[in-house]
């Protein structure tokens, strides 16, 4: 049976503005074998599946330093410390759309990439989103909201459109509500 590692050393190697990167020794505990293993410790992050009274996907358009392309995604970002997920949600979905809900379910938590990080993305269905204001932001952000109807997301996921992984996550922890 696996079981949980022990951890026999963990430091900090270096800070980047987004994440920590830790070394961290381990050991099985039902084997006889350890090794070193990098950390990368994110905030937890959020994303919103928001749909709008006339089955339109809210989406937004940004590039993207790490795959240096402009991608296509659906609305989310860093959950701040100490705020809740949904709390940070709504704030992302605001931020990010302008558009505001107040019917939502939390679908489910997902691990970006458990191999190596140590956050996770809560992924929650914003129904009957309304427009209420521009978005606002963040200074470094730039982006263009897009809405999709719903019937045409298989069309981008199959066409390479959407590509993002925890987008994909998200689409399919909604599935009953966008297929």
């Amino acid at each position: 049976m696996i079981r949980k590692w022990r951890t026999l050393k963990d430091e900090i190697v270096s800070r980047g503005k987004i994440f920590r990167y830790r070394s961290v020794q381990r050991a099985s505990t039902t084997q006889d074998m350890s090794g070193d293993f990098d950390v990368l410790d994110f905030l937890g992050w959020v994303n919103i599946v928001a749909i709008t009274p006339d089955h339109q996907v809210l989406h937004v358009r940004q590039y993207r330093q790490g795959v240096d392309e402009v991608t296509l995604e659906i609305p989310g970002g860093a959950i701040d410390p100490g705020e809740e997920p949904l709390v940070a949600a709504k704030r992302e979905l605001k931020e990010e759309t302008g558009y505001e809900s107040s019917d939502w379910l939390k679908l489910g938590v997902v691990d970006p990439n458990p191999a190596f990080q140590s956050n996770h993305c809560h992924v929650y269905l914003a129904k009957q989103c309304h427009k209420v204001c521009e978005p606002s932001l963040d200074p470094l952000e730039e982006l263009e909201v897009e809405l999709i109807d719903k019937k045409q997301l298989p069309s981008l996921v199959s066409g390479g459109e959407v590509k993002h992984s925890l987008v994909l996550s998200a689409y399919f922890l909604a599935r009953d509500y966008l297929f």
